[in-house]
């Protein structure tokens, strides 16, 4: 067959034929009496080996050494494609996220795209200074645009850039509560807390139903902002998580305090007091967690817990019967003044 017909048959150009030849990948057996190349089927055949394995993303010479050499191993060199071919990707994911960036910002003049990535710039910084700068005091005085901060936040470690994050994001308005809320939703564990503590700090129906959202998660690192941002805003469906961080001892004097509050409404407080005495009654034998639900009576409402210190007064654990005893005297007093 001649370069032409095999062109045609297997979509390679006469050009890269040519090239195969005179690098020695893909030689024609055979020349015709007027000196053209003539291929046979098992020239074919190498050829198409040659366009598979260009496929994989392999060079002309990985390939020429992979048809040689019979003791030629693939794995490693498919194992360093995999590796490139990654990199690649995640290098064109970041491009694209760049660009789709900057199109979000709707920026006027090719001027705006600069400032755009000047930011970007600032906000991916290795350094957690520039980055808080990046924030605080934006060059020319232009805030940043939500759809930076939004995902700046997402990704931020540093606590006081984070921090700054969740401050301009504040008072950011528009859309950024719908661009945190599906960081909520996250697998990672790490953006679900970020996301949490970002709508914690914004108001508006859209962050309370986020937030109600993460008090089902399944871990306490999100659930427990959570809770205490919904209960400081009066949501009693805050109280049971509220309730286990006084058990787990995590945030437990915060988790209190938003307790207490929300028991200064009397439908409520008959439940919280109902949840403290249950959870004393179900740890019998573990000091710690009894003695923080005991601190915890301190910030009910004193007719409700007076008796229940007077009686843990009287608790076997000498260190719960002193801590009642002593917030028993407190609430007297409390209620004489």
């Amino acid at each position: 067959m001649l370069i032409g017909e095999v062109a045609r048959r297997s979509g390679v150009s006469t050009r890269m034929l040519r090239h195969y030849d005179s690098l020695g990948l893909v030689r024609p057996t055979g020349r015709t009496v007027g000196g053209y190349r003539e291929y046979s089927d098992e020239d074919i055949r190498r050829i198409f080996h040659v366009e598979s394995l260009r496929s994989l993303g392999l060079s002309l010479r990985q390939i020429g050494r992979a048809l040689e050499d019979p003791a030629f191993e693939p794995s490693d060199l498919v194992g360093d494609l995999i590796r490139r071919t990654e990199d690649r990707l995640k290098r064109e994911q970041e491009l694209l996220e760049r660009l789709r960036t900057v199109d979000a910002s709707a920026p006027s003049g090719w001027q705006g795209v600069l400032r755009i990535v000047e930011l970007l710039h600032g906000l991916t910084s290795p350094s957690a200074a520039r980055r808080q700068q990046t924030v605080l005091a934006p060059a020319e005085d232009v805030p940043v645009p939500t759809e930076l901060l939004v995902g700046a936040i997402l990704t931020e470690s540093d606590p006081n850039v984070a921090g700054a994050l969740r401050w301009a994001l504040a008072r950011a308005g528009g859309d950024a509560v719908a661009g945190v809320a599906g960081g909520v939703h996250s697998d990672d564990v790490d953006i679900r807390r970020r996301a949490v503590l970002a709508i914690a700090e914004m108001s508006g129906d859209e962050a309370n139903a986020a937030l109600t959202d993460a008090l089902g998660d399944s871990d306490a690192a999100v659930r427990g902002p959570a809770a205490l941002a919904m209960g400081a805003r009066g949501a009693t469906a805050a109280v049971p998580t509220l309730v286990g961080m006084v058990v787990e001892g995590t945030n437990d004097v915060e988790a209190a305090e938003v307790l207490g509050a929300l028991s200064r409404d009397p439908g409520c407080a008959d439940r919280i007091m109902g949840a403290l005495v249950g959870e004393l009654a179900a740890h019998t034998a573990d000091s710690a967690v009894r003695i923080r639900l005991t601190q915890a009576l301190a910030e009910m409402p004193s007719a409700l817990a007076r008796g229940v210190l007077r009686r843990l007064a009287d608790d076997e654990d000498r260190a719960v019967a002193l801590i009642a005893s002593a917030l028993a005297v407190v609430l007297e007093e409390r209620s004489d003044s």
